[in-house]
Order: C-alpha cells, then sequence, then structure tokens
C-alpha cells in the first residue's frame, strides 16, 4: 500500500514537471521573440534615421534635428517596453526554474524512499529465516 502511494506521488510529480517544462518552453519562446523584435525595431530605426538624413540634412537643417530627436525619443521608448517585457519574462523563467528544481528535489526524495520501501519489503522475509 505504501508503495503503490509513493508510485502515485511520484506521478504527480511527472505531471507538475511536464507542465512547468510546457511554461518554460512557452517563456524561452516568448524571449526568442522579444528578441526578435528588439533587432526589428532597431532595424526599423536605422532605415528611419537614414531616411531622414539623406532627405533633411542638407535640404532642411532645422527639421532634421526635431526629426532625428523626435525618432530618437520613439526608438528610446519602444526599447524601454521591450527591456521591461524581457524582465518580466526573465523574472518568470527564474520562478519555473526554482519551481522545477524543488520537485526535481522532491521526486529524488521520494524515489529514494521508494526504494528503501521495496528493499525492507523484500529484506524483510529473508531476515526473519
Amino acid at each position: 500500500m505504501a508503495i503503490s502511494n509513493i508510485h502515485e506521488t511520484l506521478l504527480l510529480y511527472t505531471k507538475q514537471k511536464a507542465l512547468l517544462n510546457d511554461k518554460l518552453s512557452s517563456n524561452m519562446m516568448n524571449l526568442l521573440n522579444n528578441t526578435k523584435q528588439i533587432a526589428s525595431c532597431q532595424q526599423m530605426y536605422n532605415d528611419q534615421i537614414n531616411d531622414i538624413y539623406f532627405n533633411y540634412y542638407e535640404s532642411d537643417p532645422e527639421n532634421y534635428d526635431i526629426l532625428i530627436e523626435r525618432a530618437e525619443q520613439d526608438h528610446e521608448l519602444e526599447l524601454a517596453n521591450l527591456n521591461s517585457w524581457e524582465e518580466e519574462l526573465e523574472l518568470e523563467k527564474n520562478n519555473l526554474e526554482t519551481q522545477l528544481n524543488e520537485i526535481n528535489t522532491f521526486e529524488s526524495s521520494w524515489t529514494k524512499l521508494l526504494q528503501t520501501n521495496i528493499k525492507s519489503d523484500f529484506s524483510y522475509g529473508g531476515a526473519q529465516q
């Protein structure tokens, strides 16, 4: 009876690990997506700066400075939002990894307990003879 309860507990831990690994995979994909968005944002900013330079630098220097400053502010705001999201994802990833490590530790303890119970069940009858 005790052995079957331990098996049931181990199966519960296996299910929890699978759920956490799924969440962790989704989190890692979001981190990858965030990195892609940062690169895309940087590329769009570079293109925008080039367009402003070629269209306004010599012909309209007063508007050039204003447009460059506005583009920089927009870019910094977008990067701040993406970096904030990345920090949230990193925090969530760390929490999921911590939970996964705890479950692995519990699972290891229960596995050792199961081995001990099985060993004592088999040696109990032999020790009496």
